[in-house]
């Protein structure tokens, strides 16, 4: 028999309303409030990624150090880390995706979140609604093992992300072929792991993957009413 797994994106998934910004702009009032004096030049690296003169990855990596800093020690973003979690959980994650994790955990799949946002806020997260496994972009640390802005690895989006679930899947022994992944996704951007799932499930779907679905008989759920 398979293993069965259901795999959730977090933004808009899960969550209402995006984390990225305001995961930085938490950690700036806590860490540094004035550091807010900067969210003009965040405004113009939104504007350079818009007109492709930087990449996501490096867009997320020039804000990360304008609003938290070039290194923090983990002692130091801990708290941060834990009281915007605990603020998520109470104000941004939609009810319907609730119930549908409740569901899942229920009928005996394992949960597992796979998010372009960083691990270090992600996996409190997770944690809170009941994932043990996360897959996530991973930040680096400098010689004095503080956290920085340089992503490790892979931003955990588009292709990459369907990479690096495989990748996971193969650190934890599983063969594709003996799992069976049922997948929620808000993005078109993840449309790729959704074919490469067993059920693809656009949940709150923008307007573009909502066409992909329709066209691909995927299943589709809306969890922001």
């Amino acid at each position: 028999m398979k293993s069965q797994l259901a795999i959730y994106d977090m933004d808009r998934t899960i969550t209402r309303k995006a984390t990225y910004t305001p995961f930085l702009v938490h950690a700036a009032l806590r860490l540094g409030p004035w550091r807010l004096l900067l969210l003009p030049l965040v405004s113009l690296s939104m504007l350079a990624y818009a007109v492709r003169w930087i990449d996501r990855a490096r867009l997320k990596e020039v804000n990360y150090l304008l609003l938290v800093g070039q290194g923090v020690a983990p002692d130091r973003l801990e708290p941060v880390i834990q009281s915007f979690a605990d603020r998520q959980i109470a104000t941004n994650i939609m009810p319907g995706a609730r119930a549908s994790i409740a569901a899942d955990r229920a009928a005996g799949r394992r949960l597992v979140m796979a998010t372009a946002s960083y691990r270090i806020y992600a996996a409190a997260i997770a944690e809170r609604l009941g994932f043990k496994d996360v897959i996530a972009t991973e930040t680096s640390l400098d010689a004095k093992g503080r956290i920085i802005a340089r992503i490790e690895g892979s931003n955990c989006y588009g292709d990459s992300k369907l990479a690096m679930i495989q990748a996971w899947l193969e650190g934890e022994g599983l063969a594709r072929e003996a799992v069976h992944i049922r997948f929620y996704s808000d993005h078109v951007s993840d449309a790729v792991v959704h074919r490469w799932s067993d059920e693809a499930v656009a949940a709150n779907a923008h307007d573009r993957l909502l066409q992909v679905a329709r066209a691909e008989g995927w299943e589709i759920v809306d969890w922001r009413a």
